[in-house]
């Protein structure tokens, strides 16, 4: 297997400790300056009777999903990797969501939804609702962050990047819901903001068709970061945690 990229350095100056395997290549990074993410793995993306269901999209397929990200975060905590949960969404009065006057208002399937069927008014990804709340299966702990956010983009209007550069973090580890939107569009973000971006591919689920999950893996591994999948991340891991053993 190839070597990491040459010269790769973590946010304190020195090389990487745990080196991934990843397309287009292997890629290291060290766990003090890493963070998982969990975007958005809600009621509303991943249940039956949640915002994607009610709006025609498949959600069947989110229980395997789900599975590897909770193997993904126990490896992280187990490696000192800190876990951040994303929750998207809007105060019950949905004023965040933004009004005629926004983009937003006109293509989020969620509002377009409610709009179409008056009886979900103030139903769907309403912060405090059950379509808000994660999954059952997911379950943060008192030192992960919990952070909610009202656009794709994580780092749009909240503070994510400077609790990132407070902690001096500079890889983001990426699963969740929707691989070709909210994950897509943070990891593009923080490209933009200097963080190197690692989605973990069987860890995140597509909203629409599974193509659309598949092009965005290729167009983030050409032009953004880096693509790799659960068993890899929990071995390279493992393989740094014997290493420090000595």
């Amino acid at each position: 297997m190839d070597a990491a990229p040459a010269g790769f350095r973590d946010a304190r100056g020195r090389h990487g400790g745990v080196t991934l395997p990843a397309r287009p290549e292997p890629i290291a990074f060290d766990p003090a300056a890493t963070v998982l993410i969990v975007v958005d793995v809600q009621n509303a993306y991943a249940s039956p009777g949640g915002y994607l269901d009610l709006a025609g999209f498949d959600v069947s397929g989110t229980g395997p999903v789900i599975a590897q990200i909770v193997r993904a975060v126990a490896a992280a905590r187990a490696s000192g990797i800190r876990v951040l949960w994303f929750q998207n969404g809007w105060d019950p009065d949905y004023v965040e969501a933004g009004g005629p006057g926004s983009p937003n208002w006109h293509k989020s399937n969620a509002l377009k939804t409610m709009r179409r069927r008056p009886d979900m008014n103030e139903r769907l990804l309403a912060k405090g609702s059950w379509d808000y709340a994660l999954v059952d299966a997911l379950k943060p702990e008192p030192e992960d962050i919990v952070l909610g956010k009202p656009r794709y983009s994580g780092f749009y209007n909240t503070p994510l990047d400077s609790m990132l550069r407070a902690r001096s973090v500079n890889t983001l580890v990426f699963t969740g819901i929707a691989t070709n939107v909210c994950v897509e569009s943070t990891l593009r973000d923080g490209y933009h903001r200097e963080y190197f971006g690692i989605v973990l591919a069987d860890a995140t689920h597509q909203a629409g068709p599974r193509s659309l999950h598949e092009g965005a893996l290729a167009n983030i591994e050409t032009f953004f970061g880096w693509v790799s999948d659960v068993a890899s991340f929990e071995q390279a891991l493992a393989a740094q945690a014997r290493t420090a053993a000595g």
